[in-house]
């Protein structure tokens, strides 16, 4: 059985991108680390279970069974539950319980299990009932666009929506880009250039932390087929 993705973008400034599919056999993938916090939706022998799963700090080896079927949101940076804070789930998950079919527990209601199509509006009702918020000074400082407060307020802020500090949403988002570039076929000392690493040694221990391969391994990795809409 081959594994499916498929994945689109959003118009909701709360989601980075939503992604579905099946794992096919023998399913095994390295996550690159991330900054962005998802929800993990997955059907396996009859069975749903929803993870909260936390920003990685560094690449983490990941398998999942045969057949089993995931719907994911992927939050964009910014966005955060209040009620689980992010510090707690970095390199980690958290189950919610479930409750009915279909249906999870989440501050203290219920919510219906959403679907692909719907996944905006599961989010709308999330945030109306303040149980998702987001923080525009994360977006305002890795822009370098910082209103007039304190460092420690910027800091403590940041570090709340987040459960990052703002350097290291930095190494990642430079590593995934470069980890892009290698991908799309660009020269070593190109990605190197383009990503702003100080030399090829320093991109190579970046990518390992980050990415969990060389850029000689990316650069000769077969790509997996993937449906992207829109």
């Amino acid at each position: 059985m081959e594994t499916i993705f498929e994945g689109r973008l959003s118009s909701s400034p709360y989601i980075e991108s939503i992604w579905r599919g099946q794992n096919g056999s023998n399913y095994a993938v390295v996550c690159p680390a991330d900054g962005r916090w998802n929800m993990l939706f997955t059907r396996y022998n009859g069975k749903v279970k929803l993870a909260v799963e936390g920003p990685r700090t560094r690449a983490t080896p990941k398998t999942q069974p045969e057949g089993n079927e995931f719907l994911t949101i992927v939050f964009a940076l910014g966005t955060f539950l209040p009620n689980i804070p992010a510090g707690n789930l970095l390199d980690s998950d958290v189950f919610l319980p479930q409750a009915a079919h279909k249906s999870f527990w989440l501050d203290g209601d219920t919510w219906e299990t959403p679907s692909f199509e719907n996944v905006e509006t599961f989010v709308e009702h999330l945030v109306r009932n303040d149980v998702l918020v987001a923080d525009p000074l994360v977006k305002a400082v890795l822009q370098d666009q910082a209103p007039e407060l304190s460092e420690r307020t910027l800091r403590r802020r940041f570090v709340q929506a987040t459960g990052l500090a703002p350097n290291l949403i930095g190494q990642i988002e430079r590593a995934l880009q470069a980890h892009r570039l290698l991908e799309n076929g660009a020269p070593i000392l190109d990605a190197v250039y383009e990503a702003g690493y100080a030399d090829q040694p320093h991109l190579t221990r970046s990518l390992k932390r980050f990415i969990g391969y060389t850029p000689a391994q990316i650069a000769q990795l077969e790509r997996q087929t993937v449906t992207f809409i829109g």
